[in-house]
């Protein structure tokens, strides 16, 4: 602070050849001092999505990459440059700036007279970013959001986690941005030609681009309009399964991130959990066999390589499950977290995804859940990847296209789950992987787990081990390959970028 000098608390962290960062307290305040490319920066400590220590991720160039969930910031103007997260990190110029957490994004609103209309189908994290972004890059038009839900945009990655919600962002926001925001609204039908939108309440909206964001749904089988069968999607779905679970018997199909956990939540207030798993292990298909052993909580009954053919009832709600196998598994409550389809049924023609999250369609777009679409990371294979981090990049994307923009979406996936307590983080795109290296040991509960396809490392998944998952996030952001031969050498010296 020009003119003042102020004590300072140094904590060496991370130091790389031509970049390094470190903690310095300053007035009890936790700062992240970084030199990169010649020049010293400060911004805050504290990563703005769940304040994870930025001084135990990694610094490669300009960009600092969360321990935690793999956002990413500027180091120099604290922006943020990948999600998940919605707000920026403070700049630490003055003194006064270290009482803020966080930052918004400088944004215009709209321009009176312009009457371009973006309709952004969907109030989940695309549809929000999406707007977010149209507004910093000083779109003057009109933005409509369009959500059947009765919540503002809200982060629903902490559903299955705590089973909690919090709003992403106030009204107030909304309305000081010119974004318009209609709850408790379904689209019926687009009429592509006419550029018009018919809702259930039989009002109609035309649009000059529409972004499809609206999710998915369940699982199709005899018997799923009994009671008690809930899906996690909504806060009052997590409410309502809170309280229906206590003392009873339930039943969790699917063995990923959302069956996984739950039954974590509900352990110790559940009387009896059955999770019904297609793969041999759970999380075997992202994870691995091993890994996936590793997750299988005590006290819980898993059926694994079986699937859901039948659920019967007794007046009106479920009473047990009926497998492929035959076994028959009494139930109180059925949570389904698998078996979602996608909600493009509203258009009278076949919509497929292109580059840029563009459509075949002229104008309209498509993200989130439903988007199936080429991964720069993984050769530009043709994925659906349906988790918050990468709906929220595509949001940006799209945003930028519509505008004109010519942008990639060049995000590296990165997620996370939790089960009793502990984290594993993941990044990159694993399908089709050949051979799993691991650093550490299993046993330890402290391991990092390397993907390898075609002698290259294409993920990474890590236990107790961080900063490493973020590390091996930024080298395949950056496109340089990591190969086997690295991932097999007895130090983790190759995760040094230059």
């Amino acid at each position: 602070v020009k003119g003042k000098v102020y004590k300072m608390v140094v904590r060496p962290v991370c130091m790389v050849w031509r970049w390094w960062m470190m903690e310095v307290e300053v007035r009890h305040h936790s700062v992240l001092l970084t030199r990169s490319e010649g020049k010293y920066s400060a911004i805050g400590n504290q990563c703005t999505h769940y304040g994870a220590p930025l001084s135990k991720g990694f610094i490669s160039g300009n960009r600092v990459r969360c321990p935690w969930h793999g956002s990413c910031f500027n180091a120099h103007t604290g922006d943020l440059e990948e999600y998940p997260g919605i707000d920026c990190g403070r700049v630490l110029s003055m003194i006064q700036t270290l009482r803020q957490e966080k930052r918004i994004k400088s944004m215009s609103a709209a321009i009176p007279g312009v009457t371009h209309t973006i309709l952004l189908l969907g109030g989940g994290a695309a549809s929000l970013i999406c707007a977010e972004t149209l507004r910093q890059e000083n779109f003057g038009g009109r933005i409509i959001m369009v959500t059947r839900e009765d919540l503002l945009p809200y982060d629903k990655t902490r559903l299955s986690k705590v089973l909690d919600s919090i709003l992403m962002r106030r009204m107030e926001f909304f309305h000081q941005y010119d974004i318009e925001v209609w709850l408790r609204k379904e689209a019926l039908s687009v009429d592509t030609d006419k550029k018009t939108v018919t809702f259930d309440d039989g009002s109609v909206q035309s649009y000059d681009q529409i972004l499809i964001s609206t999710g998915s749904k369940g699982l199709d089988v005899p018997g799923m309009n009994l009671g008690n069968i809930k899906m996690l999607e909504t806060p009052e779905d997590a409410r309502q399964i809170h309280a229906a679970c206590i003392g009873h018997n339930v039943v969790l199909v699917g063995t990923s991130f959302v069956g996984m956990e739950v039954a974590s939540y509900l352990l110790d207030k559940a009387s009896s959990i059955t999770v019904i798993g297609s793969s041999e292990m759970p999380y075997q298909n992202t994870l691995g066999p091993e890994i996936g052993k590793l997750t299988m909580l005590k006290n819980v009954k898993f059926y694994m390589n079986d699937n859901v053919t039948e659920v019967r009832g007794t007046n009106g709600k479920v009473k047990d499950i009926v497998l492929k196998s035959g076994k028959v598994i009494p139930a109180d409550v059925l949570i389904v977290g698998i078996g979602k389809w996608k909600h493009l049924n509203i258009f009278s023609v076949l919509i497929l995804l292109l580059q840029y999250m563009r459509t075949n369609v002229p104008d309209v777009f498509c993200g989130g859940d439903l988007a199936i679409f080429p991964l720069a990371m993984a050769k530009n294979q043709m994925v659906n990847i349906g988790h918050w981090q990468m709906a929220q990049a595509q949001g940006r994307i799209v945003a930028l296209n519509m505008l004109n923009k010519t942008t990639e979406l060049n995000s590296v996936p990165f997620y996370w789950t939790v089960l009793v307590g502990k984290t594993i983080r993941y990044t990159g795109y694993g399908e089709g992987y050949t051979e799993i290296i691991i650093k550490g040991k299993f046993e330890d509960r402290k391991f990092l787990a390397l993907y390898i396809k075609d002698d290259e490392v294409i993920a990474a998944a890590g236990l107790n081990f961080d900063p490493a998952v973020s590390a091996v996030a930024e080298r395949l952001a950056s496109g340089k390959v990591i190969t086997k031969k690295e991932a097999q050498s007895d130090d983790l010296s190759w995760l040094q970028l230059s």
